[in-house]
């Protein structure tokens, strides 16, 4: 008989700059996943991620003279695949819509317990997006209402490489089977997905089914 062969387990990385807390993130996700790494502000954020190329770094949103968001943005242009999963003590609408933007894949407060919280890091490095149920309503809207001076962007809009991504997203593909479709790398179909997104001014798969079959896209 053949051994099973589990899975790796998730390499995480927690940016924190409250070093308890920081400790308590970690003691909470036990051996669910490897914490590979720590920092406590942007710089050794940056270090640490391009030295241990994690899968997943809890970002908080507020650190000392600078915030997370410049984490986001000092890295997107790397090759690296980390997944950046906001934990934060702010609800604030801004911050959320701020990171979200950014290229974080999900947000949850600092209100979420253990189980919780390991369950969205795998679900945010499956790819899937992951908010605390009590922000996904004003992020839903800030993906859907369009400011009153701009217009939701056409399907001509689209680079033909994001309109084939939408096209299959809005049939249900999972990134994976698009990556594969394609033959891109998943990295690559995120941030198709990413653009399709912000172009479109949507904020999920769902609305993104809907817009196609009202344009006649599917």
């Amino acid at each position: 008989m053949n051994p099973v062969l589990s899975e790796p387990r998730l390499r995480v990385v927690v940016v924190d700059d409250h070093r308890l807390f920081r400790a308590g993130v970690i003691a909470e996700l036990g051996d669910a996943v490897d914490v590979v790494g720590e920092a406590n502000d942007v710089p050794s954020a940056i270090a640490v991620i391009e030295a241990t190329a994690p899968d997943v770094a809890l970002l908080d949103v507020h650190l000392v003279g600078s915030s997370g968001r410049e984490v986001i943005d000092a890295l997107r242009g790397s090759n690296l695949a980390v997944r950046f999963l906001a934990l934060s003590v702010s609800d604030a609408q801004e911050d959320v819509i701020d990171l979200v933007r950014a290229g974080a894949r999900g947000y949850v407060t600092k209100h979420i317990d253990g189980a919780d919280l390991i369950d969205a890091i795998r679900r945010v490095a499956a790819g899937d997006a992951v908010f605390s149920p009590h922000l996904a309503g004003f992020v839903l809207d800030a993906f859907t209402t369009a400011p009153a001076e701009s217009t939701p962007a056409r399907p001509g809009q689209l680079t033909p490489r994001e309109h084939q991504v939408m096209q299959y997203l809005a049939r249900g593909y999972a990134y994976k089977e698009i990556a594969q479709t394609l033959k891109i790398s998943l990295k690559t179909v995120e941030s198709h997905a990413s653009a399709v997104l912000r172009k479109l001014q949507l904020s999920s798969r769902h609305h993104i089914t809907r817009w196609a079959a009202e344009h006649r896209l599917l």
